[in-house]
């Protein structure tokens, strides 16, 4: 096909019809039929030590979907049905592809951060129903199966247990090492993932179940993990619908390699370097069980790209940040065509400075897990427009749309006007699995029911988007609405800022006031009233200047590398309610902790000890009108 430079050429794609596209109906119908063609094509080369990368394991085509086969027939032989969920608790392994996409084939496949604190694992089990978990075996320095282990009796859908041990992959590893879970008075069987699925067939499913498009194919977790688990249900079209349509602008064949860093609980690394290149015949280099966050990975990536001919890689930009400080010294990297940027705004100096070092053109784009992965992305083959998202999909709708304050449609944005985005098409999610989360999710426009993303954004007139800013992130100074980037753009300007996020700040007469953490990049020194004096001179809303600048030694990050602001934000919180507090009169002690709440947004817990001598009474009252004043709600226990 020609390749996609401009929406003429997306528009031109449009014009045969998307169900004459003959696509397959499912992930497992797909890498099947690339199989039945390449079967001895290199599929995945797995790379378990960063700093022993000449030496991966390796599998084919015919070995991918083998093993994908025989994990789906063992699922069902344990009992799983096509609307029964396997959980899936893992680091970056093949076995995490294996029974990610065995578990759709067999029936619901819901992938869990091994990094959340064992309650909230157990929340998104309750939530999803599980009736199986695969996990990791208990190995040195990993706690993940202790912190499986102490949950298993608190999910009582629970049934059988499969844990990989990842022995095999360690060179020099003796076979027994690590003895067998046996976890104790557990109600449900554990088996070993591999000795248990060799039992199994690979050469079809022996349920002979037909796999509809429409069914539901896996629940991923998204938005919080407290409360109710918001827990976003993906059909088997939306994600291989997703995947076809971005691969339609990188466009990689066979003989492309693709780096997979981020982590494979997360729909970019599943979709973006995993389902993509699949349905395109490409090969995958699965680096290490934590990706990115394993410095090994970031020291020789250079190198591995050298190594394997990596074309593409998709990054966030934490990931390039850190990629900067590793010298490129005499790696040959001229395979490199594109890395891939989204999840959050990509510092402009960053940007700039990767490509003037590397030559690589970054492609940032935007998707969200409620539209599968990728709903738009600037194009591999055309102008590539800095700071923009990039252009809608093909068969993808997305707008902006003015809003009322109740989230209800007014009407469609002109080309420049600041608006909601919205989008809708095969890759948007159905809802999510409890209906209540799913009140505020979509928006009716009266042609139909679109997506509300949650942010916000412009179209321009050839078509490219442009991310504004996050709504639900809006600082209200007073009535007045500040956009934290009318804040983080001039700060991120200066060169020695490495990373900004603005808050607000509650304050008992204007609701909030911005305030602005900074990293410093490495090496670099800045006051914070140095900064705070260069924000006065460079954001042009006097309202936007920040109250106060903070320079800290790391922005909080999620495991995916967003910048993660409700920490920023519980924070101040803790900080203002406790300065409140130490002045009251007869408090004698106060500790406050701000967390979140599935009722309230955030919650803020407030404990006091009364000095002796004073009536409990009077200083209650004077804390209630003190605390008042503030929005944010708050629960109080007075000793």
């Amino acid at each position: 096909m020609k390749t996609i430079a401009d929406l003429a050429d997306i528009e031109a794609f449009e014009r045969v019809p998307l169900q004459e596209r003959d696509l397959p109906r499912n992930n497992y119908e797909s890498i099947r039929a690339v199989a039945a063609d390449l079967p001895d094509h290199p599929a995945l080369h797995f790379v378990f030590d960063a700093a022993a990368y000449e030496r991966p394991f390796s599998y084919t085509y015919s070995d991918l979907v083998g093993s994908i086969t025989r994990t789906a027939n063992m699922l069902n032989g344990l009992g799983l049905g096509q609307d029964e969920v396997v959980s899936i608790v893992l680091p970056n392994l093949p076995q995490t592809y294996f029974a990610f996409l065995g578990g759709e084939a067999a029936g619901i496949a819901n992938p869990i951060n091994p990094l959340l604190e064992p309650e909230t694992m157990a929340e998104i089990m309750n939530a999803a129903g599980t009736r199986v978990l695969v996990t990791l075996a208990p190995f040195p320095g990993v706690d993940i199966w202790e912190k499986v282990e102490s949950i298993l009796n608190r999910v009582p859908s629970l049934e059988t247990v499969l844990h990989v041990d990842p022995g095999p992959f360690v060179i020099g590893f003796e076979e027994g090492a690590v003895g067998p879970a046996r976890p104790a008075n557990a109600q449900a069987s554990v088996l070993d993932f591999d000795g248990t699925a060799a039992g199994y067939p690979d050469d079809k499913l022996s349920s002979g179940r037909d796999i509809r498009p429409d069914e539901i194919a896996s629940y991923f977790h998204t938005g919080g993990t407290t409360g109710t688990p918001k827990l976003a249900q993906h059909t088997h079209f939306n994600e291989v619908y997703d995947a076809w349509a971005a691969a339609q602008n990188i466009a990689p064949g066979l003989d492309t390699v693709m780096f997979c860093g981020l982590p494979l609980f997360h729909v970019n690394g599943v979709t973006v370097t995993g389902l993509l290149p699949w349905g395109r015949g490409s090969t995958v280099v699965l680096g290490t069980p934590q990706g990115y966050r394993n410095t090994g990975v970031i020291q020789n990536f250079w190198k591995m790209v050298e190594h394997y001919r990596i074309n593409f890689f998709s990054g966030v930009p934490t990931v390039y940040g850190s990629l900067l400080d590793v010298p490129l010294e005499d790696s040959d990297v001229g395979s490199l065509e594109f890395a891939l940027c989204g999840a959050a705004p990509m510092p402009a100096e960053v940007f700039r400075e990767f490509e003037r070092r590397t030559g690589v053109r970054i492609l940032e784009g935007y998707g969200l897990t409620e539209g599968a992965c990728v709903s738009s992305m600037n194009p591999a083959h055309g102008e590539r427009r800095v700071g923009s998202i990039g252009l809608r999909l093909p068969y993808e709708e997305m707008r902006t749309a003015v809003l009322d304050g109740d989230g209800n449609f007014e009407h469609f944005c002109e080309p420049e006007e600041i608006g909601a985005l919205i989008v809708r098409g095969p890759n948007v999610f159905p809802g999510y699995k409890e209906e209540v989360h799913n009140l505020a999710a979509f928006v009716e426009t009266g042609d139909g029911r679109w997506l509300n993303t949650g942010d916000l954004g412009r179209q321009d007139v050839d078509g490219y988007f442009w991310l504004t800013g996050r709504k639900k992130e809006i600082i209200i100074r007073g009535g007045h609405n500040i956009d934290p980037k009318l804040i983080e753009d001039p700060l991120h300007r200066h060169e020695a800022v490495a990373l900004v996020a603005a808050v607000g700040r509650p304050d008992a007469r204007l609701g909030e006031v911005p305030v602005a953490y900074v990293q410093l990049a490495q090496g670099a020194t800045a006051t914070e009233d140095e900064l705070l004096s260069y924000a006065r001179d460079t954001i042009g809303e006097r309202a936007a200047v920040p109250k106060a600048v903070r320079v800290v030694d790391r922005i909080p990050v999620t495991d995916v590398g967003k910048i993660f602001k409700p920490r920023l934000v519980w924070g101040e919180l803790e900080d203002a309610y406790g300065r409140e507090l130490v002045d009251i009169d007869g408090v004698h002690e106060a500790r406050v902790e701000a967390v979140p709440d599935k009722s309230y947004g955030t919650l803020v817990r407030v404990s006091v000890k009364a000095d002796p001598g004073y009536n409990k009474e009077v200083v209650k009252e004077e804390i209630v009108g003190v605390l008042g004043r503030y929005a944010a709600a708050y629960e109080l226990d007075l000793e």
